[in-house]
């Protein structure tokens, strides 16, 4: 299996989801996942985030807030919407990923919850949409102000290993509170849920990237992802808390002490602009994680290869 960094698009089409972790694994904590939302209008309407995301470096793409029964993507030239999630991957040469989110009705709340579509949230239907649908992984996991709880987390793996198989990958995990009042800041995850997670059937385990959550510190989140480690997982450690729209220091900054505590995926959000990070920012990022060799290789090159 060649390591994720030197995959080309047509290495990804072959990959199972267990061989894209291997794949993952064998880069040695120098792989870029970049969040983007499809339903907002992208920064520039001549390409959609996606695009414009995979040009800047990343590797993977992760769409958020996107409606497995209702999908759009903005800028997309496509007329059915069956066929958006082959279209990425034809544009961007990537294996594009989808967050879905296990609302648990019964969280104590922080603040309003918002009211999300059935499409989004992780039930056993929306799961067996997203598989239809093509997404090469899955990422369980709450946005702000949605209710997502560890507990719920649990469930919804349990649910989608059941519905996508021993093959498919699965990411979990929270990158802040998600508006739930006990499981904030350092709190948002523990050496016992990053096992519970890995038991019920996540490849790799979500948590806060150092410096983005109070509380969230180096030695903490390295003790975490030793435990990861240990299980059999991986770990992607997150900006979820718009500092993806900090400036380029802040980036490095968090990129190396991501790296620093065993980080096999770094993840940057989606909230720099409008459903993208800034640009520059997943470019530096992806820099200081594994240089300008890596990082300018993977822009250039073509999703035809």
């Amino acid at each position: 299996m060649k390591r994720l960094l030197d995959c080309a698009a047509s290495d990804f089409r072959r990959m199972t989801g267990k061989q894209l972790k291997q794949s993952i694994q064998a880069s040695e904590g120098r792989v870029m996942v970049a969040e983007v939302i499809g339903e907002f209008a992208p920064l520039y309407p001549a390409v959609t985030n996606a695009e414009l995301a995979a040009a800047f470096g990343a590797d993977l793409l992760l769409l958020n807030r996107f409606d497995v029964f209702r999908p759009v993507v903005n800028s997309l030239d496509v007329n059915e919407p069956d066929q958006i999630v082959e279209r990425l991957k034809q544009l961007t040469g990537r294996p594009i990923g989808v967050n879905l989110e296990p609302v648990d009705p019964n969280a104590k709340r922080i603040e309003h919850f918002a009211s999300l579509p059935s499409g989004r949230m992780a039930t056993e239907e929306s799961l067996q949409e997203a598989k239809r649908l093509g997404f090469d992984f899955v990422c369980l996991t709450g946005n702000p102000k949605t209710g997502v709880t560890n507990d719920e987390i649990v469930t919804a793996l349990e649910t989608a290993r059941s519905v996508l198989g021993e093959d498919a990958l699965i990411i979990a995990g929270k990158m802040h509170a998600a508006g739930v009042a006990n499981e904030t800041g350092g709190n948002i995850i523990s050496e016992e849920i990053v096992v519970r997670f890995i038991r019920a059937g996540a490849d790799i385990v979500l948590m806060p990237a150092p410096g983005t959550v109070p509380g969230v510190t180096l030695d903490k989140t390295e003790q975490l992802v030793r435990v990861a480690h240990e299980h059999g997982a991986l770990v992607m450690l997150t900006i979820g808390t718009s500092q993806e729209g900090a400036d380029e220091s802040t980036i490095r900054q968090i990129a190396l002490a991501s790296k620093m505590t065993g980080a096999d995926l770094h993840h940057i959000g989606d909230a720099g602009y409008h459903g993208i990070a800034v640009p520059e920012n997943i470019m530096a990022y992806s820099i200081a994680i594994r240089g300008r060799r890596h990082t300018y290789i993977r822009m250039a090159r073509s999703p035809l290869r």
